[in-house]
């Protein structure tokens, strides 16, 4: 019994490790990592610093999704972040997602 449930927890692990890694491939595939990194600031912050400061704000999904559309300036310093049109409603939609459940 005990090595059954110890199965079941680490299948579950992986499922969720595997659901971050997927949502973090989409942050690649649309160049999000080209400037953030998941706890390290590159141009702009760091995803895990986006998640804290936006931690029980909840509007902070909707703005983000559009900050990624339509691009920003001034929150995080002088260096804008530039709009990306191109980046899928849905795509944006689980990147933000993903980016708001880092801890």
């Amino acid at each position: 019994m005990k090595a059954l449930m110890m199965t079941a927890a680490t299948a579950a692990l992986l499922m969720m490790s595997g659901m971050a890694s997927a949502d973090q491939a989409l942050a690649q595939k649309n160049a999000c990592m080209s400037c953030h990194g998941v706890d390290k600031k590159i141009v702009g912050p760091a995803f895990k610093d986006v998640a804290k400061k936006y931690a029980g704000d909840k509007t902070a999904h909707d703005k983000l999704v559009a900050k990624v559309k339509t691009g920003g300036k001034g929150v995080w310093g002088e260096i804008p972040m530039p709009p990306n049109p191109q980046v899928k409603a849905e795509d944006a939609d689980k990147i933000i997602n993903w980016i708001l459940g880092l801890k």
